[in-house]
């Protein structure tokens, strides 16, 4: 970094208090509108299935023509009225009673029931719910209404695709509030330690803060146009992805203008130094999370397609809070945000060390992990590397094929209770049949094939208004439904629609009626888990290598070389599996998950690698500057030792408020939330400080290679070569040092 006297020229009065004055206004401006919409996003962001189906999958077709056959667009809720011993004629005429008071709350919906179990000991009804209205209410009002009018001494429940919707989004509810609010307090308390400063934290939460507020109104801006679909799920990761990256972007940002308070006199010289050595690695990170995230728009799954330019609008936001509202917020306030440790000027003499081993200036912690990287650099990286592909053997035990329905909320559910009541008393299937389309013409083939094949217990043809078809009976529909040449049938599992065995059987189904009909569709809620699980897995196959060649020609730019980012990429990549090692150790066998969501794995990788190689881009290109004016190696160890401390906190604090999503009861943001937690800390305690350093300690100048950064006439690679010959030439000096 250049220099600059005190005495340098004071800088005019506009740029000293009039642009900062202006950004600050305006961040408030945004503020103000954006804070406010936190609370509209469930005007625009939907929990229901299809904001999770996959796009081109065979069971969204099959959804498609199912909608032809409804007058109306309504989800089916079960309900379930249980008792230990067999009804009484008395108590099965009072539960029958429920019918009417069921249509009348509904405001006239057809229920169907009262169904009798086999053993008598269960009755159900399926009540159709309208999916334009608000389903979390209207299934609190009809557990009131069953569990005040059941006969006394029953178990009632709601359950059923509207029950499990109603409690998923409660399990989603506290993203609102809850999710925030330990975030924010985590990220505060690591910077109060970070910093030892009071007015610090508090400007670095602001900035995170607006960024988030600006995110969130530009994703509602997004929703409302239609331009997005925005899910509980994606909420979630968005306020926690923007808080991480914008607080990581301002530790790197703060540590230059803390560094630059110790060269001038001026805040605003200072401020403008920092801003010109943060915002290349800065944008760099930006940009490589952005279109990292960017690249989730080649999945075939809705939920992805929903989070890519959600998360990656967040990040921008994030960028623009962090390179436009902090330098304002530091040249207004320069060394009193630092109080009571404010930055003191440094000497001439002091600004600049004159490098030979790197570790000059350096004491404590990094100055020992500069000094083991010096002396054993082989024996560091090759060391690390075995630790991480140790831990990611564990990668193989990971059981990421999805998980049930009912498993997937974590805190006492009434729909959940409700389908295992279902399964003790009903087919399991009861409430979430396979949904089949077949041509007119070959119905009554396709029916036969499906009553016959194993794994469903019944099955019917649907008539208009969604009754069965059964021919004979008196004032029963005779003729089925037909719309555009199709017809619809409805096959009862005899397994849990979110088991594995039913989706053996749907697979089966399939593979059996399109030997009857070319054309036919299986579809409904296993068929769409099914097909969520394929595609999740082809997504991972499809989206990776896209995701590592952009991240790969961003370092390449950024470092003028090939070789350096390519061993970059490779460390993050074992960095998540070793990180997706432990994770499915720990799911298994100390969470005792009964799985992963199929898209976890996925997750975990963007994040990941695209976060891990943040770290890395902070620390390799202050490297580089270092190495233009001290030599590769020297440059590697003041590199490391400036951006240590640094790097470790902002590690710190994304895994922090990763860790924040654990507070949300679902399984798949309690997985993602350990996964990346862990990841980052483990990329910045062992790839960042020990791997990489110690790799590219070892390489030397041909870490730049092509660039000439790495050629053997070029200045910085001389004045490598130059030192490091004197420091080998001097074995005492060598050994105190650090150096081999």
């Amino acid at each position: 970094m250049k220099t600059t006297s005190p005495a340098t020229t004071r800088a005019p009065l506009w740029l000293r208090w009039l642009v900062p004055a202006v950004l600050v206004l305006a961040w408030l401006a945004i503020a103000g509108i954006g804070g406010p919409t936190f609370g509209r996003l469930s005007e625009v962001s939907s929990n229901d299935q299809a904001s999770f189906l996959p796009a081109g999958a065979e069971a969204t077709e099959a959804a498609d023509w199912q909608a032809k056959f409804r007058d109306s667009t309504e989800i089916p809720a079960v309900i379930v009225v249980e008792s230990d011993s067999a009804f009484t004629p008395a108590q099965l005429r009072e539960a029958a009673a429920l019918k009417g008071t069921l249509e009348a709350l509904q405001a006239g919906s057809t229920v169907i029931g009262p169904i009798p179990s086999e053993d008598a000991k269960a009755v159900q009804f399926v009540v159709p719910i309208d999916s334009s209205a608000e389903v979390k209410t209207v299934v609190k009002e009809l557990r009131n209404e069953v569990q005040a009018s059941a006969p006394a001494g029953m178990r009632t429940f709601v359950t059923g695709p509207a029950g499990l919707t109603a409690d998923l989004v409660s399990a989603f509810a506290g993203i609102d509030g809850i999710l925030l609010l330990v975030a924010l307090g985590a990220v505060f308390l690591i910077l109060l330690i970070v910093y030892r400063s009071l007015l610090l934290p508090v400007m670095v939460l602001f900035t995170s803060v607006f960024a988030l507020c600006a995110a969130i109104l530009l994703v509602f801006g997004m929703a409302k146009a239609g331009w997005i679909q925005l899910n509980g799920q994606s909420q979630g990761i968005l306020s926690i992805l923007v808080i991480g990256a914008a607080t990581d972007y301002a530790l790197l940002y703060v540590a230059r203008f803390r560094e630059a308070l110790t060269h001038t006199t001026d805040r605003t010289a200072a401020a403008l130094t920092a801003w010109k050595a943060a915002w290349e690695p800065i944008l760099a990170s930006g940009a490589t999370v952005i279109i990292a995230l960017l690249c989730l728009l080649f999945s075939d799954l809705n939920s992805n397609k929903a989070l890519g330019p959600v998360a990656a609008a967040g990040i921008l936001c994030a960028l623009f809070a962090a390179l436009t509202l902090l330098p304002a917020l530091m040249a207004l306030l320069g060394r009193a945000a630092f109080w009571p440790f404010r930055p003191k000027l440094l000497q001439e003499t002091q600004r600049e060390p004159e490098l030979v081993t790197g570790l000059e200036g350096q004491n404590g912690l990094w100055r020992a992990t500069g000094s083991l990287v010096a002396r054993r650099p082989r024996t560091v990286w090759v060391a690390s590397v075995l630790l991480l592909l140790v831990a990611g053997a564990g990668l193989l035990q990971l059981k990421a094929n999805g998980v049930a329905q009912t498993d997937v909320i974590l805190t006492a559910s009434n729909a959940v209770d409700g389908q295992e009541a279902l399964g003790r008393h009903f087919d399991a299937g009861s409430g979430s049949p396979a949904v089949i389309v077949a041509d007119e013409a070959k119905a009554q083939n396709v029916l036969a094939k499906v009553k016959a094949s194993d794994g469903v217990g019944d099955a019917y043809l649907l008539a208009d208004g969604g009754a069965p078809v059964i021919t004979g009976a008196p004032g029963v529909p005779a003729a089925p439904a037909v719309r555009d040449g199709k017809v619809l049938i409805n096959a009862t599992l005899d397994h849990a629609a979110d088991s594995t065995d039913a989706e053996n059987a749907v697979l089966s189904l399939r593979q059996e009626l399109k030997k009857i009909d070319g054309g036919v569709l299986v579809g409904g809620v296993t068929a769409t888990a099914l097909d969520t699980n394929t595609t999740a897995q082809r997504d991972l196959v499809t989206i990776i290598p896209v995701v590592l060649g952009v991240i790969l020609v961003i370092l390449m730019l950024l470092l003028r070389s090939v070789l350096a980012p390519v061993l970059l990429v490779a460390s993050v990549v074992l960095s998540y599996a070793a990180a997706m090692g432990v994770s499915a150790f720990v799911f298994n066998n100390v969470f005792g998950f009964p799985g992963a969501d199929a898209t976890v794995p996925l997750f975990g990788f963007v994040f990941l690698v695209a976060l891990g190689v943040d770290y890395n881009i902070f620390l390799m290109s202050r490297v580089r500057e270092e190495s233009l004016k001290h030599g590769t190696r020297a440059g590697i160890l003041r590199g490391l030792g400036v951006t240590g401390g640094v790097i470790t906190s902002a590690g710190v604090v994304l895994a922090a408020t990763f860790a924040a999503l654990g507070v949300i009861p679902i399984m798949f943001l309690v997985q993602l939330a350990f996964i990346v937690a862990f990841g980052v800390l483990l990329d910045t305690v062992l790839v960042r400080s020990l791997l990489v350093p110690a790799l590219a300690y070892d390489i030397g100048p041909r870490l730049w290679w092509p660039g000439k950064l790495g050629r053997p006439g070029s200045g910085a690679a001389a004045r490598d070569g130059a030192r490091y010959s004197l420091s080998a030439a001097n074995p005492a000096e060598n050994e105190e040092a650090g150096v081999r």
